[in-house]
């Protein structure tokens, strides 16, 4: 596995123009769903993504989300997510994607998702693999250093407006 010492920066996108709201910028579906990507190349990374769905029979849905909107974004603006791998457990996973323009550098989103293993012969919840539960684990151990974003485990609310 390489190495995971720091947020994950495995997917990279562009604002496309089929994207916009009639207000001109990203409408907020598209935020979910980079950060909806982001979550695959994570899986893909660890092999628990498309190869291992085909070969096992085992993949993830997403069971809850909790997306803050923070910056708008334009048509052609350059997106980097990065990723902390925040908990493993035998069923679960749960991480933590910030959504950066990846020239100007600043937050435009994050998006904290709630992961559950399934497999697809039952549609039931059920174990990690146990080779997979290890790259997870030592991945969630890799970020556990890591300074936490003060939007992980936030509720719904608007703090600074009244």
């Amino acid at each position: 596995m390489p190495d995971a010492d720091g947020p994950l920066r495995l997917h990279r996108e562009t604002v496309r123009p089929e994207w916009l709201d009639y207000n001109g910028h990203m409408n907020v579906a598209y935020y979910t769903l980079v950060c909806d990507h982001a979550t695959d190349a994570v899986m893909d990374w660890l092999d628990l993504g498309q190869s291992y769905r085909r070969r096992a029979g085992g993949t993830i849905f997403a069971v809850e989300a909790h997306v803050t909107y923070d910056r708008e974004l334009s048509e052609g603006d350059p997106l980097l997510v990065e990723t902390l791998a925040l908990e493993a457990g035998e069923k679960k996973l749960r991480l933590f994607h910030r959504l950066l323009h990846a020239e100007a550098g600043f937050q435009a989103a994050s998006n904290e998702v709630l992961l559950l293993h399934v497999d697809l012969a039952t549609r039931r919840v059920g174990p990690w693999p146990a080779d997979g539960r290890e790259r997870l684990r030592a991945m969630v151990a890799a970020h556990a250093g890591l300074p936490r974003p003060p939007e992980v485990g936030r509720h719904v609310g608007a703090p600074r407006v009244g």
